[in-house]
């Protein structure tokens, strides 16, 4: 196996849950899911030669996983998404682990109501990332992540509230 294939594995095998975390947040459907996970592994191979810092790959993978994503949403023109898990927290696997603590998949549910911008950028936030790294992730001004952070933050507050009510 020559060098390039080898440290790509051992890259994708430290930074794969970045992959699961984005497909939970996209694909509800366990299949859409291991189909986004593999066109994300291809998107990320096709431009790994291309990368320039390959010790600190963390934003480049992001980067790479919420647009081809959003791409693949796009391109299928509809959004699956349930209103409520349990049917697929029966099927869970390996990338489904994370949502097993049910107040991450009230969080999971609330911020799968949100538009794709604000999806990513509340992925981001919540894995730590700064202003500056959402913002050169997305691609959008640094002033406006700090925006959309605090209105999203007031509208996943909303939803969580109605789907603790029950209203959702």
């Amino acid at each position: 196996m020559n060098s390039l294939k080898q440290e790509f594995l051992k890259t994708m095998s430290n930074y794969q849950g970045i992959l699961h975390k984005v497909n939970l947040i996209y694909f509800r459907d366990k299949t859409d899911r291991e189909d986004n996970f593999q066109e994300i592994l291809y998107q990320l191979w096709k431009s790994y030669p291309d990368l320039r810092n390959k010790k600190s790959p963390g934003s480049w993978i992001y980067a790479v996983a919420i647009n081809t994503s959003i791409a693949r949403l796009k391109k299928e023109s509809r959004v699956d998404y349930r209103e409520s898990l349990p049917d697929f927290m029966d099927e869970m696997g390996t990338d489904e682990k994370i949502i097993r603590d049910e107040d991450i998949r009230l969080l999971l549910e609330a911020i799968n109501k949100l538009n794709e911008i604000d999806k990513s950028i509340m992925l981001l936030y919540l894995e730590e990332q700064t202003y500056a790294g959402i913002s050169q992730i997305l691609g959008i001004r640094q002033s406006n992540v700090g925006v959309r952070i605090n209105r999203a933050k007031k509208v996943l507050k909303n939803i969580l509230n109605h789907l603790n009510d029950g209203k959702y």
